[in-house]
């Protein structure tokens, strides 16, 4: 396995929604390599902000549309294996995205599962602690000043 030190940054959407009984619920998809649990994310998008990249991650991954909040509520790292082999470690900066409504289709909606979890489920299936620790603050984070 080739390593590269050289770090990448990428933008990842925090999907949640209040349930019925006002719970916070947020939402995971599966990654299309190993099928484990993820928000979505991916590379910065030329001429995007950070946060509309995070929310176009969103709706390519999960078909989610809504409110994404300007600033990043947290960061986490992970190792991700490129194309070529080599593995990055990749620093997520992660933003609040308050789900209106999931589209019928999206493109990978094909490539990937997803599922409603309470935060403390979710902090439970995710490997990174720090996105744990995140997750568990969503609550308290995405609030309507977070997402202004």
């Amino acid at each position: 396995m080739k390593r590269s030190a050289a770090g990448r940054t990428q933008y990842g959407a925090l999907p949640f929604r209040r349930g019925t009984d006002s719970q916070v619920e947020v939402m995971l998809v599966t990654s299309r390599d190993t099928g484990r649990w993820v928000i979505p994310k991916g590379w910065p998008m030329g001429g995007k902000a950070p946060h509309a990249s995070a929310a176009r991650e969103a709706l390519e991954e999960a078909g989610v549309i809504g409110a994404i909040g300007k600033n990043s509520i947290g960061t986490y790292s992970y190792q991700k294996r490129l194309s070529n082999g080599v593995v990055v470690i990749c620093e997520v900066r992660v933003f609040p995205l308050e789900v209106k409504r999931q589209k019928m289709d999206w493109p990978e909606k094909d490539e990937r599962k997803f599922r409603w979890f309470s935060p403390a489920e979710a902090a439970n299936v995710v490997q990174e602690s720090a996105l744990s620790a995140i997750i568990l603050n969503v609550g308290s984070l995405a609030t309507p000043k977070q997402l202004g």
